[in-house]
């Protein structure tokens, strides 16, 4: 049976992403037909690669729900069980300088940033999430409200900017992008559902969201920090190489000399993290081997899920998006590029896989308050905005800090005229927003951008992934404002506070069965006639 539902379960995952791959796949075929053609070997590279997508996603997915998530929610509310706050530090920033290590995004950032050692990168950016998993966890616990705690941290980041040369700019915000990716964003959401699930008071729903956003912040610190120390010049950058096949043959094989390096990657990944559970779970309340047989399985879909993602975006989209990148920039028409790169981001959002995980969560914790095809449709024209910016700095050279101090402000601003749960979702969806689909195909296309007209890789086609994460931050709190004017028009003043009572009773541990059915009921209701339609209408 368990069997059975697993191959169920994996043939809708498989279908849900051939669904959010295909629009990708299909206007990059449509480019590469007309106005930007590529050559065979990279354009046959592009197929295989998206078909490894397609697998690697629906393992990735299924693995994520049976194992990360179910992990990480307990660890969270193990360690906050204790009460002990020396011990939720030490735990905290152990898991995410661990799971943040080695983040598939970030040793491909690493790889390009130039002048700086990549192990110093990776451990300086890890360092930076445990740092900041410890604030985020720490802020649950005592019910602090998050977007004080960001607009005073990035307050810092914005006056640490200013001191460091501009050529660690793009990298330090791109920083905090990559590292919020498939590895990272499971866990540390499902940490923060653990944690929230033993609070008592009526926001610990809400809270449960934020921890992405706030280890967003870290890396940036960390890289600044890192610039503030190493006071040099970042250079231009290294550019992109794209692998040419003489044969069949020579296709096959560079495939299968890629994958070795990949299994061997993400075993370093999952290793640690998966070791640190086993032995607290064995330490503080063993698990029963139903559970564990369960997570172990769910470990290995995950573990060959990312593995056949991560070769398949690597290997098949990377080099796609740096040609295409080049043969636009190259063009009396380059500016075509923007609109292009605005429809491209628009659609693969829906491919990156930790938004899947983002959009159950919001349902889950909310009861479908917050439907998921409104979050999905916020982040993708904020994507799509976003992508647009980036290329549009590719193209003319404009500075980063001022698209990303202007975002930040409105995004600020908007804080005060939303529910915080918006807030909080908003800067988790940022982070999760600029995944491995950013890195691996967006970023190589502003690359390649850059090197046709002749501008600074590092400070043009850098920012990409975090022109990413930034525009939906606004978008989603652009719909938690349109959500509360509609509450204020309708009719019954009771309904609205059914939102608030369904999180608050669905997260406390002392509310009845028969009051816990009592609330789905109500909520079942309340969100099929109010919410869906007269609240959110797209």
């Amino acid at each position: 049976m368990f069997k059975l539902k697993n191959k169920t379960a994996l043939v809708h995952m498989i279908k849900d992403s051939v669904k959010a791959v295909l629009p990708v796949a299909l206007i990059i075929l449509v480019l590469c037909f007309t106005v930007a053609p590529v050559d065979i070997s990279s354009f046959t590279s592009f197929i295989f690669g998206s078909v490894m997508i397609v697998f690697g996603m629906a393992l990735f997915s299924l693995g994520a729900e049976m194992s990360m998530t179910p992990m990480g929610e307990y660890v969270g509310a193990q360690m906050t069980k204790s009460k002990k706050i020396w011990l939720i530090i030490i735990l905290s920033f152990l898991v995410g300088f661990m799971i943040t290590m080695s983040e598939p995004d970030l040793q491909i950032l690493a790889e390009y940033a130039p002048s700086i050692d990549k192990n110093v990168i990776v451990y300086s950016v890890s360092a930076g999430v445990g740092a900041f998993l410890v604030v985020a966890m720490l802020r649950i616990v005592f019910g602090i409200k998050l977007k004080y705690l960001l607009m005073g941290f990035y307050a810092v980041v914005f006056v640490l900017a200013f001191f460091v040369s501009p050529d660690f700019w793009a990298i330090a915000f791109d920083s905090g992008g990559v590292t919020t990716g498939p590895m990272t964003v499971p866990f540390i959401m499902a940490l923060g559902v653990g944690v929230a699930s033993i609070r008592y008071d009526s926001k610990g729903g809400g809270d449960s969201f934020g921890l992405v956003a706030l280890c967003s912040v870290g890396p940036i610190v960390a890289v600044l920090v890192l610039g503030l120390v190493m006071g040099s010049e970042g250079g231009q950058g290294e550019s992109f190489n794209v692998s040419e096949f003489e044969s069949s043959r020579d296709f096959a094989l560079h495939y299968l000399k890629e994958l070795p390096h990949y299994f061997k990657e993400i075993a370093l990944a999952l290793l640690p993290i998966v070791a640190f559970f086993f032995i607290y779970q064995l330490l503080v309340k063993p698990l029963s081997k139903k559970h564990l047989t369960k997570i172990l399985i769910g470990v290995v879909y995950t573990y060959l899920g990312l593995v056949l993602f991560l070769t398949g975006a690597n290997v098949g989209f990377m080099p796609v998006g740096n040609l295409l990148g080049q043969y636009l920039g190259s063009t009396s028409y380059s500016f075509i590029a923007v609109p292009i790169g605005m429809i491209i981001g628009f659609f693969i959002v829906a491919a990156e896989p930790a938004v899947q995980i983002l959009q159950k969560q919001v349902e889950d914790v909310t009861s479908g308050a917050i439907p998921k095809k409104a979050l999905g449709f916020a982040l993708e024209i904020g994507v799509a905005i976003s992508v647009g910016i980036a290329i549009l700095r590719a193209l003319t050279g404009i500075s980063i800090m001022y698209p990303i101090l202007i975002g930040y402000a409105i995004a600020f601003i908007l804080s005060f005229f939303v529910p915080d749960i918006f807030t909080s979702i908003a800067f988790d969806s940022g982070g999760v927003a600029s995944g491995p689909m950013t890195a691996c195909f967006l970023l190589p296309f502003a690359m390649g951008i850059c090197e046709a007209t002749g501008n600074n890789i590092v400070t043009d086609a850098f920012g990409t992934v975090a022109m990413v994460a930034m525009t939906p931050l606004i978008a989603i709190q652009i719909l938690g404002v349109a959500y509360k004017i509609k509450l204020k028009k309708a009719e019954t003043s009771a309904l609205p506070d059914i939102v608030d009572e369904v999180v608050e009773l669905s997260n406390s541990a002392e509310i009845s069965t028969d009051d816990k059915a009592r609330v789905i009921d109500l909520n079942a209701t309340a969100s099929a006639a109010y919410i869906d339609d007269e609240i959110i209408e797209f």
